[in-house]
């Protein structure tokens, strides 16, 4: 097994997740298996219960695992399917052992030999993400020095769990990535170096030395900078990388290809074939996507109505969807920001500027999206979004409370149920639309919802919902939600006009409705956007953004959209315990931290 870690700071810029994927896609272009490890060194066991605000989305996996945003990242460049074990915090380490950086290395070479693409055996590669910044500087005009020490406290134990790590697996088998900002002052327009001078210096003082630079910078790097790092780094400049800015992400593999960074990554962890030729990667997919991206030029509009609006990564997965749908399309893609609050009767009187503008920007959508959320603040409204996507014939897709947020505004409007609503915002309403599952907990927030892939049947042969899927009979998504529609209530609204189209396996779970008299009005009660991926586009987000482009026809008639259950289904194999060693002479230690098919942390997968 070979470990490429990848570390940054502060100042890092684009974010040492892309950058994390972008390697990965770049070694598998070159006919490597990749598997990836995020490590977060916040105290809390997973991001379930962590603010949107603060952190970003929280990205659901198979397992049901809550975890960072960077794992989406992970799959949707590499197009696998990882496990909550890849996403390794302070909180699930400090519960298990006292031996801190000991589990951290057992942790990392367990999780690293579990196949994450469908195929049988150990990957060949594991990327690892360090989150949080190392040792950093960055310029402060408020002391002598001009710097000022910008390091997580927090990453210690994983700085020196890796540290050991790169010395257990020994040369050859680990490459260091580090990943800083060369910024340019405004005043003499000069490409700096001291930034990534000072992050190395620190780096080396906790005990790791980067193999591969890579510099963020809003401009190619010139020559002389990059000299400059390669004299004070100690790194050769063949192995310094220059990620500047570019129009869309997916030219960050192109340029680590251009700059022959997987031959520098494939010299360190000596993985040349035998005649010392590097592989090529082949990332054709790649470039043509990346160019028919930027070519784009009829827009498409989508209204996100939501409470998190003020932060894009709230909902970055809904983002990317939207993203590889509209490219699927050929639309330019367009996202209009409507604060839900914003188009709420009271928002008139209180804030009236941001009453017109909200509604001004919903009415000018080519299509409307209510991604999830939790809590009564601005569903009113959501629920006024519903309305004037339904009585409009607006294209509407509603996630997870989205599909609730649907499913009320019918009872209300169409039904004539005046207090209908969810027991969520309304425990006494007379007419509990949306009620709270019965094996939830009111009281324990963490890993209590339904979570991970659960399968949705199709019970309306013929629904734009199964058309787009492919015209399958069932469809594995992923779920994150306490509350669900309430099954008694079903029958009236179906007599009223709406279609409880996608069903669980009892029947009495409903997973998907549509209009069917709509041109596209469709709610699900899982998240697609967590499995969309750039090559191979979520369905219900194609169908939003062909409705939105008058191209939903077509795309039905077509047989080129992908349909999810055949592909084939990851594994999580067993590995050997046999005794093992590094090239270095290094034992690697037995992989026996299974107990009766699970982890003995308990985080593991069922075997």
């Amino acid at each position: 097994m070979k470990y490429v870690l990848v570390t940054g700071g502060v100042v890092s810029g684009l974010g040492k997740g892309v950058t994390a994927s972008s390697i990965g896609v770049v070694l598998k272009a070159c006919g490597f298996r990749v598997t990836t490890i995020k490590i977060d060194p916040y105290l809390n066991t997973d991001a379930g219960t962590m603010s949107p605000f603060e952190h970003g989305e929280v990205f659901v996996l198979d397992d049901g695992g809550e975890v960072d945003l960077d794992l989406g990242n992970y799959e949707r460049f590499l197009d696998i399917k990882l496990t909550r074990d890849n996403n390794i915090t302070t909180g699930k380490i400090y519960q298990v052992v006292p031996h801190i950086t000991d589990e951290i290395q057992d942790w990392i070479e367990r999780v690293a030999m579990n196949p994450v693409d469908g195929k049988e055996g150990p990957p060949d590669v594991c990327v690892i993400e360090l989150g949080g910044t190392i040792g950093d500087k960055i310029f402060s005009p408020h002391n002598d020095s001009g710097i000022l020490d910008a390091g997580d406290i927090e990453s210690m134990p994983f700085i020196e769990a890796l540290g050991q790590f790169s010395y257990r697996v020994g040369p050859g088998n680990f490459c260091l990535v580090h990943v800083s900002l060369v910024p340019v002052l405004n005043v003499v327009g000069e490409q700096k170096t001291k930034p990534t001078q000072h992050s190395v210096r620190g780096l080396r003082g906790l005990g790791l030395a980067p193999d591969i630079l890579a510099c963020r910078s809003t401009e190619p790097l010139e020559d002389h900078v990059k000299a400059k790092l390669s004299q004070f780094c100690h790194v050769p400049m063949s192995n310094i990388v220059n990620l500047h800015d570019v129009t869309n992400i997916w030219h960050i593999p192109l340029l680590l290809r251009d700059q022959k960074a997987h031959e520098a990554i494939l010299k360190v962890l000596e993985l040349q074939y035998s005649g010392k030729v590097p592989r090529e990667p082949k990332l054709a997919e790649w470039t043509k996507r990346a160019t028919k991206f930027d070519n784009l030029k009829t827009p498409v509009k989508i209204a996100m109505v939501g409470k998190y609006t003020g932060l894009s990564d709230s909902y970055l997965s809904v983002i990317k969807a939207l993203s590889h749908a509209s490219v699927f399309m050929e639309r330019k893609l367009v996202v209009e920001w409507v604060p839900s609050c914003d188009l709420e009767d009271s928002a008139a009187k209180e804030t009236p500027e941001s009453h017109i503008k909200a509604w001004k920007l919903l009415k000018a959508a080519d299509g409307i999206l209510v991604p999830g959320g939790f809590g009564d603040r601005g569903v009113q409204g959501k629920i006024l979004a519903a309305k004037y996507a339904r009585e409009n014939d607006v294209p509407y897709l509603g996630i997870c409370l989205g599909m609730q947020i649907a499913v009320i505004e019918f009872a209300r409007s169409v039904m004539k149920l005046r207090g209908a609503n969810s027991t969520e915002f309304d425990p006494a309403t007379t007419s509990p639309c949306v009620i709270f599952m019965p094996e939830g907990s009111k009281t324990h927030m963490g890993a209590t919802m339904r979570l991970g892939s659960r399968r949705t049947y199709f019970h309306i042969s013929g629904c734009k919902s199964a058309k787009l899927y492919g015209n399958a009979h069932y469809v594995d998504e992923r779920h994150r939600h306490r509350y669900e529609v309430n099954p008694e209530m079903v029958p009236d609204f179906e007599r009223a006009g709406l279609s409880f189209v996608g069903k669980d396996e009892s029947g009495s779970r409903m997973e998907i409705i549509e209009l069917p008299s709509h041109k596209f009005f469709i709610g699900a009660q899982f998240h697609p956007e967590y499995k969309s991926r750039p090559g191979k586009p979520s369905p219900l987000f194609l169908g939003l953004v062909a409705a939105a482009s008058g191209q939903l026809e077509s795309l039905l008639r077509s047989c080129n959209v992908a349909n999810p259950n055949s592909t084939k289904a990851c594994t999580n194999g067993v590995v050997s315990s046999k005794p093992r060693l590094y090239s270095n002479g290094h034992l690697k230690k037995p992989l026996n931290s299974l107990v009766n098919g699970y982890y003995a942390n308990g985080n593991g997968i069922p075997i």
